[in-house]
């Protein structure tokens, strides 16, 4: 890596910090009810009085409900942007996502199956940017662990059924095939759930559509401590990636044992987008224009790579969130279909930009 491309890296990481701190700030503010409003029940008014029952409350929306929810979105982020950057160099492709491996499809059945096995989520279902529907989702703590435990558990189940139907990760391109046939199939399982169990159609909605609305403090916890895992692996592993990028051949000349790193890669895909989706729904575009964003920056090896791009992905989602809260308050718009538009926006301005410079050559 050259001296400018080191430096570019380090501005943009700080740039990416910044924009974090400075997201998570906003991310306090701004609701149904916004800080203008919160700051007097907070810290009292000008002769700097306040009510005890309002200070009380404005401190529960601000610590209980908009604080994890902010945390939470950045630490999905950086999740799927992690995701991101290892699907694409597992693969060796630019268009590889997260979610390539059938995790988002089995977790969704897993969903979709607890919510049956539950009685279609009764009384769950709600106004996922209403935050008293929060405070009462967030009451039905044990509901939660068994969706978000179902979602994570389909996730998994999923990549396995990829891997036996790939007969393990030695051939990238079975792989690839085997993923996108099982997230065909367990999506369309999971539609046939969905139509014989209407009573669970309006409780799957938030899921599919992707929310941070029910996000807390427990899952920040769960979502940040996979997150450094799989930092920490990704890592350690990005010396494959690097020698996947000069081809299969090279790799092995530099004595890679390539399967077993494979399958460690595959399994931080896994756990990545697994812990994500289990905690915020579907997310998308977040893991696949995460790495293309750092790339268009500055062209670093993989290890650099994946750092800036689960840097990028937190802010994208972080940011992406604050739009779906603030954009039509106090109504909310799905976090999931906001970063589609703005996600799908990108690729397609990006692909007409490089098919222009092609018919310029």
């Amino acid at each position: 890596m050259t001296a400018g491309a080191a430096q570019r890296s380090r501005w943009l990481t700080g740039l990416l910090l910044l924009a974090s701190a400075l997201l998570v700030a906003l991310g306090t503010g701004v609701g149904s009810v916004g800080l203008e409003n919160l700051w007097p029940a907070l810290w009292g008014d000008a002769a700097g009085a306040a009510d005890p029952s309002a200070r009380a409350i404005a401190w529960q929306i601000v610590w209980d409900i908009r604080l994890p929810r902010t945390l939470g979105a950045w630490c999905a982020g950086a999740l799927l942007g992690l995701a991101g950057a290892v699907a694409q160099g597992l693969f060796r492709n630019p268009l590889a996502d997260p979610y390539l491996l059938g995790s988002a499809s089995g977790a969704s059945l897993g969903v979709a199956t607890a919510l049956v096995l539950m009685g279609g989520g009764a009384g769950l279902a709600g106004s996922a940017d209403s935050a008293a529907t929060a405070l009462v989702f967030s009451g039905h703590w044990l509901v939660r662990l068994g969706l978000t435990g179902a979602a994570f558990v389909g996730a998994v189940l999923a990549v396995l059924l990829t891997l036996t139907l790939a007969r393990g990760v030695q051939h990238t391109l079975r792989l690839l095939l085997a993923g996108v046939i099982v997230g065909v199939v367990l999506g369309a399982c999971t539609s046939l759930i969905l139509l014989l169990s209407p009573a669970s159609l309006q409780a799957m909605q938030s899921f599919l559509l992707g929310s941070t609305a029910f996000v807390g403090w427990a899952s920040c916890l769960l979502m940040g401590a996979a997150w450094l895992l799989c930092g920490v692996a990704a890592w350690a592993l990005s010396r494959v990636l690097d020698g996947l990028a000069l081809g299969e051949s090279t790799a092995h000349s530099l004595g890679l044992p390539l399967a077993p790193l494979r399958a460690a890669l595959v399994g931080v895909l896994a756990l990545a987008t697994g812990t994500a989706v289990a905690q915020t729904g579907l997310i998308a575009f977040v893991g696949l224009a995460a790495p293309h964003l750092v790339r268009g920056v500055v062209n670093v090896p993989h290890g650099r790579l994946m750092g800036l791009a689960s840097l990028m992905g937190a802010v994208l989602l972080a940011g992406a969130d604050l739009l779906a809260r603030g954009l039509v308050a106090p109504q909310e718009l799905p976090v999931g279909v906001l970063t589609a538009v703005l996600g799908g926006g990108y690729l397609l301005w990006l692909m007409h930009r490089r098919t222009g410079s092609a018919g310029g050559l």
